[in-house]
């Protein structure tokens, strides 16, 4: 077996993230998760995946805090998945995906669905990359840049 390669610790914040959430099996439970899923069952169940893939995926994402474990809500011996806030902020990551999608693939009217406004049920905006003062930004009007180091104050 192939040991996978571990980001914990990279400098970079994108490898980081990908230690957490790197495999499209994590954004699919988390996608199910937003759209009201909390068990395992649901989730195998949805989205076909081996229980033993899936027990492994919900243990790390657990562990990273995305996901939280609380007793079932009817009461039974289960438990059920819930997000954190953790969890939560991936949603623009999945709005993200799910816009580069819409623009980018082959067969875009094979799209089953689209993202509304719950109050309106218009379309939701293609998200925005702004600069502090609101220009909108490019991946050409970016660069990066280290951060400054910060000193320890020593023990007196």
């Amino acid at each position: 077996m192939v040991k996978r390669t571990s980001f914990e610790g990279d400098g970079c914040p994108v490898a980081r993230s990908l230690e957490a959430i790197g495999d499209w099996w994590t954004l699919l439970i988390i996608r199910e998760a937003m759209l009201g899923l909390s068990r395992f069952g649901e989730f195998q169940n949805k989205l076909g995946m081996a229980k033993n893939i899936l027990s492994v995926r919900l243990r790390s994402m657990v562990e990273h805090g995305i996901l939280a474990t609380a007793p079932a809500s009817d009461g039974s011996a289960y438990h059920e998945y819930e997000l954190t806030p953790k969890g939560r902020g991936l949603f623009p990551i999945l709005v993200a995906l799910r816009q580069w999608s819409e623009e980018f693939d082959d067969t875009p009217e094979e799209i089953a669905t689209v993202l509304v406004d719950r109050d309106r049920g218009r379309p939701v905006r293609k998200l925005e990359l702004r600069a502090e003062d609101g220009r909108l930004l490019s991946q050409a009007d970016t660069t990066l840049k280290l951060r400054p180091v910060r000193r320890r104050r020593s023990a007196s």
